[in-house]
C-alpha cells in the first residue's frame, strides 16, 4: 500500500477540514454576471485558470516549497510570494485561511516540518511543504492539488447551478490530461516563472466583495 497516496487523498478530500467549501475565488462573481452558461462556459474558466490564472501560480509554489521544505527561510520567502500574488484582499484571505487551517490538521501526522512552515502560511506553500517532508512524489503532489482545485470549482458551480451533477463530473473527466500535463510540465518550475494572464477571473475575485448576495467568502 502506497502510504502517500493515501495521505494525499485524505489531505484533498473535501471532507478535510480546512474549509475550502466557503470559497469560490471569484467564481460565484462570474455566475452572477452571466459569464456562465453552461458547461462549455465553466470549463474553459476552470481551465483558463489551470494553465495561466492563480491556480497555475499555485502549483508552482506548492512544487517550490515541495522542494524547499526542510529551509525555513525559503519557506518565508514563498509564502511572501504566494501573498504578493493574490489578486484581490478576499483571496489573500481565502489563502491565509485555508493555509492555516490545513498546517493545523496535518499535525495529525506529526513531522518537524510544522515547525518549520512560515506564520502565517498560504495554503499551496503549506501544502507543498508537508507532502514534501512526507516523501510523496511531486508529480502526484501536484496532481492531487490540481485536481482538488477543479473539484472545488465544479462543486461552486454546481451549486449556484449554471451546471448540473454529471455536467460536473463530465468536466472533471475532460480536465484530467489538462491535470496530468501540468502536474509534469510544472514539477521544475521555479519562481521565475510565475506570472498570470487570467485577467477575468482576478477581476471577478475583486468584484466579488460587491455582490449584493453572496453565497461564498471570495
Amino acid at each position: 500500500m502506497n502510504n502517500g497516496l493515501v495521505r494525499l487523498l485524505t489531505w484533498c478530500s473535501p471532507a478535510f477540514p480546512i474549509g475550502a467549501f466557503a470559497y469560490s475565488a471569484g467564481l460565484e462573481t462570474a455566475i452572477a454576471h452571466a459569464r456562465m452558461a453552461g458547461r462549455a462556459e465553466t470549463q474553459d474558466w476552470i481551465a483558463g485558470n489551470l494553465r495561466s490564472g492563480t491556480a497555475r501560480n499555485d502549483a508552482i509554489l506548492v512544487a517550490e516549497a515541495w522542494r524547499g521544505h526542510e529551509a525555513p527561510h525559503r519557506l518565508a520567502e514563498l509564502a511572501e510570494f504566494c501573498l504578493a500574488l493574490t489578486p484581490a484582499l478576499e483571496r489573500h484571505t481565502e489563502v491565509l485561511v485555508t493555509g492555516g487551517a490545513f498546517a493545523e490538521a496535518a499535525r495529525a501526522w506529526p513531522d518537524p516540518v510544522h515547525d518549520r512552515l512560515p506564520e502565517p502560511s498560504p495554503y499551496p506553500v503549506a501544502f507543498g511543504a508537508v507532502a514534501g517532508a512526507a516523501g510523496i512524489d511531486l508529480n502526484d503532489t501536484l496532481a492531487a492539488y490540481l485536481t482538488a482545485h477543479i473539484q472545488a470549482q465544479v462543486s461552486v458551480a454546481v451549486r449556484l447551478v449554471p451546471i448540473g451533477q454529471t455536467e460536473g463530473l463530465q468536466i472533471q473527466a475532460a480536465l484530467e490530461p489538462l491535470v496530468a500535463e501540468l502536474a509534469d510540465g510544472l514539477r521544475n518550475a521555479t519562481t521565475d516563472d510565475l506570472g498570470a494572464a487570467a485577467y477575468a477571473a482576478d477581476i471577478a475575485a475583486m468584484k466579488h466583495e460587491t455582490l449584493g448576495t453572496r453565497i461564498f467568502r471570495s
